[in-house]
């Protein structure tokens, strides 16, 4: 268990909340923003003591059942009451499968969209001829570009401390099913200690799983394109597929795509 995270998550999401968001009274004079210890245990139906102590980051393990009326205590939406739920559980984490399925392979093939998988390192790792089309080849760019997160924060990037960049570190927390992953936690300490913004964003807890996001671009063949990215997980292991497809005005534009062979 990642006492250390779950109590820093629990004081984070209690202090966002007011009393009469959960319908409660105000009850006086509040030294501090957010809901007292109190307020979440009553809540939660568990005891004030209890609570505190898993503040504190000391006590026993929590419960599932406990978890889950924390996170009704504390509004939590869906993929903050998961992130809750795998702290408790990361002691027991399974290690990432580092192998793309053959299947997901055949699958990038196949496609006449832009595709590309990532790690859970936000590495990509595969991608198909649709995807060189729009943004270049992978295996031709530096390493470091080749890392989505990497790419995103580095200072020569404009969209450093973009929206984009916001919802990718949101995703990071949420959707890190090896948070014992040494490749992922050497990822985030490098971005820690290097990119302030990265470390901004990192501070502030923000949880929410990317599950589309909308890109907009200038090809110097197709011309201007504004895509709908789909990111799909591959059950059973690490990976994602995101899948690039275009919205109402540049069907044309991405079917150019399929001439170009690269940039």
């Amino acid at each position: 268990m990642d006492r250390a995270e779950l109590s820093g998550f629990l004081r984070d999401r209690r202090a966002r909340l007011t009393p009469a968001d959960v319908g409660l009274e105000p009850g006086g004079r509040r030294q501090t923003p957010g809901l007292r210890r109190e307020e979440v245990a009553l809540l939660a139906g568990i005891s004030v003591d209890y609570y505190v102590r898993l503040e504190q980051g000391r006590g026993p393990h929590p419960s599932e059942q406990v978890l889950r009326a924390l996170a009704r205590a504390l509004r939590l939406s869906e993929d903050e009451r998961e992130y809750l739920l795998r702290l408790a559980r990361a002691q027991g984490s399974p290690e990432p499968v580092r192998t793309v399925p053959e299947n997901v392979l055949r699958l990038l093939e196949r496609l006449d969209v832009p595709a590309m998988v990532l790690d859970a390192r936000y590495e990509m790792v595969a991608w198909n001829r649709m995807l060189v089309a729009l943004i270049g080849d992978p295996a031709e760019m530096p390493p470091r570009r080749r890392n989505r997160l990497r790419w995103l924060f580095d200072p020569d990037n404009p969209g450093a401390n973009g929206e984009l960049a916001r919802q990718c570190v949101a995703d990071l927390r949420a959707s890190g099913r090896y948070p014992g992953d040494p490749g992922v936690l050497a990822l985030v300490d490098e971005l820690l200690a290097g990119r302030p913004a990265f470390a901004a964003m990192w501070a502030e807890r923000e949880i929410e799983v990317r599950r589309t996001l909308t890109k907009r671009t200038v090809h110097p063949v197709a011309g201007e394109l504004e895509l709908d990215c789909e990111i799909l997980a591959v059950p059973g292991g690490e990976h994602r597929v995101l899948l690039y497809t275009a919205r109402p005005g540049s069907q044309r534009a991405l079917r150019l795509l399929s001439t170009v062979d690269s940039y």
